[in-house]
């Protein structure tokens, strides 16, 4: 799937902003000048091929650890189409590491960007991250632990997520047949609350979940974001893992009319009811800021 134009721009204005902050070949190095050099022909030509392959670079990070010695961390990127829509790929490498500590730090770096920042740019601040915090996984003793480098590679975690998208209104019947639509295509369950504000909750594989966010937040919003993002991992994630992970069995449409509200103002006292009933009241916090009733 192709980038927009826009995701496009954000990319090359990160790009330019890294390579103005770590002028520095050692530091900083697009190893895919010819990637890079499609992407802009792409933002600057609308009509231009849309590139073929995704731009690739190493950020190397130098950071003291305890002893006072400092060591470097080699972060090898490649920006996919459709980031920052979606993370980017990182891997993390140094020679002081074990693959076992690799496997974990590159794991703990993935879940901190998931969890802070879902469609936003954020090379920099996995930068700061690896900065910070890299160099503790050199002292890490994972004998302990059950997690053995071939465990790692051999079971691969299924990552099951719920977005709690929040726009400012949703009344298009369109977009609405769309939101049922490609949650069904996607296999996923939740519910989408038309009206002003509109509220969608999509629950199932991160995959599908990310494909569902990208398609929706290409639609003309006024403003739509995910307000709040639950990741849990599971180990070998069969379809019966995930459908415990389920809080609700399909995707519907719920409408809490407010009796003869005008403009399709919700009830918020019925949306809160029914997400009590899910498990879920926590959520209606952080939608609204206050306590429901």
């Amino acid at each position: 799937e192709m980038a927009s134009q826009e995701e496009a721009e954000i990319q090359i204005s990160e790009l330019d902003l890294l390579s103005s902050m770590f002028p520095y070949e050692e530091e900083f190095a697009v190893t895919d000048q010819l990637a890079l050099a499609e992407l802009k022909h792409y933002v600057e030509n609308e009509s231009a091929e849309v590139p073929s392959s995704k731009v690739q670079f190493i950020l190397n990070v130098k950071t003291e650890v305890p002893n006072a010695s400092m060591v470097e961390f080699s972060m090898t990127c490649a920006l996919p189409f459709k980031y920052p829509a979606v993370l980017p790929e990182i891997t993390v490498r140094s020679s002081l590491l074990s693959r076992s500590q690799q496997i974990l730090l590159n794991s703990d770096l993935k879940t901190y960007l998931m969890q802070n920042f879902s469609g936003e740019p954020c090379m920099l601040s996995a930068r700061e991250w690896v900065k910070d915090h890299a160099a503790a996984y050199i002292d890490k003793d994972l004998s302990s632990s059950s997690m053995t480098a071939s465990d790692a590679t051999q079971s691969e975690v299924t990552t099951f997520t719920r977005l709690w998208i929040y726009s400012h209104h949703i009344y298009n019947k369109q977009k609405r047949k769309n939101i049922i639509d490609w949650a069904k295509e996607l296999s996923l369950s939740g519910f989408c609350m038309p009206g002003k504000p509109g509220v969608v909750c999509v629950e199932g594989l991160q995959s599908s979940c990310e494909e569902f966010w990208s398609r929706i937040r290409r639609l003309t919003w006024k403003r739509i974001l995910i307000r709040h993002r639950e990741d849990v991992s599971l180990e070998g994630g069969g379809h019966a893992e995930i459908q415990k992970q389920r809080k609700f069995s399909t995707l519907e449409e719920k409408c809490f009319d407010a009796h003869g509200a005008r403009g399709n103002h919700m009830d918020l006292g019925q949306l809160y009811h029914f997400l009590e009933e899910k498990g879920c009241a926590d959520i209606f916090q952080m939608y609204f800021g206050v306590e429901g009733h």
